[in-house]
């Protein structure tokens, strides 16, 4: 495909938008043979929508959230079955933990139940019930662990140890766990290291037994320096932003293998957080320290291939987009910002 053999030529045709995109190849093509190569990307690049850059994928909804927060935002989770949307926060003693809205902007609850700093957060929906699974950063009694509460902020159970920072997986131990990401199944992945002693990627068994985990610091093949997010796409690949590598690692979800990796998007800062749209269409990455979301296309069945950046959404300086969620039912972006403190909602426009 033109997107894998050419894959700077079609980041860069994705930069300049259709009319510009279409003047450059047919220059590239009446240049001679040398270049003909541009010739062969226009007629191949049938999925490739050249005029992304001249109508945007998304658009701010100014009016949401109708009432403020009250802290530093650092991440949010969408129940799409309840049409409501988790924040965690943090900040002093008067701050809650967690502030529950509606899709329509409307403040519903508070809750601060034996969280020190959240860090990343996850509602599962099942047929049965709903939970809202939250990592905590904290270094105090509660922290280096995961919780799973009700919608309502009942405590219901511990994955880790409190207030012990380690490596051990029986019985599990964390440090600064930086996300988790449920499936409908009860399997759990967990992305442990925001910075603490561990780099590593860990699945686990609806009751906590680890089945696979990859775990070395460094820039090599399944290693990670701050795996900071983590989402599971609809054919079972395991997406990792792994932020301090500027890079982004896809796994096999049943045997944990390396599938391979994206780094040609992250040229100015790496990914700080990995969701897909519900049509599996496009993947919505944040970079943290410059104030931007990109929206990448999603990578084709059976193949990684080479990543492309769709749009981007360059938001205020100093904003500091950390962690997002992607409603299901909507299709609407929701980036936590901790420099703004504010949780903002961008509604799709395609």
């Amino acid at each position: 495909m033109a997107a894998r053999r050419y894959p700077r030529l079609c980041r860069l045709l994705a930069g300049l938008g259709g009319a510009a995109s279409l003047v450059l190849l047919v220059s590239l093509y009446t240049a001679g043979s040398e270049v003909q190569v541009g010739w062969q990307v226009l007629s191949e690049l049938t999925f490739f929508p050249l005029w992304r850059r001249e109508k945007p994928l998304y658009k701010l909804d100014v009016n949401w959230p109708l009432i403020p927060f009250t802290g530093q935002t650092f991440c949010v989770a969408v129940d799409d079955v309840s049409g409501l949307v988790y924040v965690g926060q943090r900040g002093d003693e008067n701050v809650p933990k967690v502030v529950v809205y509606t899709e329509d902007g409307y403040f519903l609850q508070a809750w601060n139940a034996s969280i020190e700093m959240p860090h990343g957060i996850f509602v599962l929906n099942t047929p049965n019930a709903t939970s809202v699974w939250i990592t905590d950063v904290g270094t105090g009694e509660y922290g280096h662990t995961i919780k799973q509460y009700s919608p309502s902020g009942e405590l219901l159970q511990v994955i880790g140890t409190a207030g012990r920072a380690g490596s051990g997986t029986n019985p599990l131990q964390f440090d600064q766990p930086a996300e988790i990401f449920v499936e409908e199944s009860g399997d759990i992945y967990i992305v442990d290291g925001d910075g603490g002693l561990n780099n590593r990627l860990v699945k686990l068994t609806p009751d906590f037994k680890t089945l696979w985990l990859h775990g070395e610091n460094g820039s090599g093949t399944a290693q990670f320096n701050i795996p900071h997010s983590v989402t599971v796409d609809a054919v079972g690949r395991v997406w990792v932003a792994d932020r301090a590598n500027w890079r982004i690692q896809a796994f096999q979800k049943t045997t944990g293998e390396w599938l391979g990796c994206w780094n040609s998007c992250f040229t100015q800062d790496g990914p700080s957080s990995v969701r897909l749209t519900p049509d599996q269409r496009y993947m919505i990455v944040t970079h943290i320290n410059i104030d931007r979301v990109s929206i990448l296309a999603a990578p084709p069945v059976g193949s990684i291939e080479d990543c492309v950046v769709m749009d981007t959404i360059q938001l205020a300086s100093e904003v500091k987009p950390h962690l997002v969620d992607v409603s299901k039912k909507t299709g609407a972006i929701y980036v936590a910002e901790i420099g703004a403190q504010q949780v903002q909602k961008y509604v799709p426009l395609y």
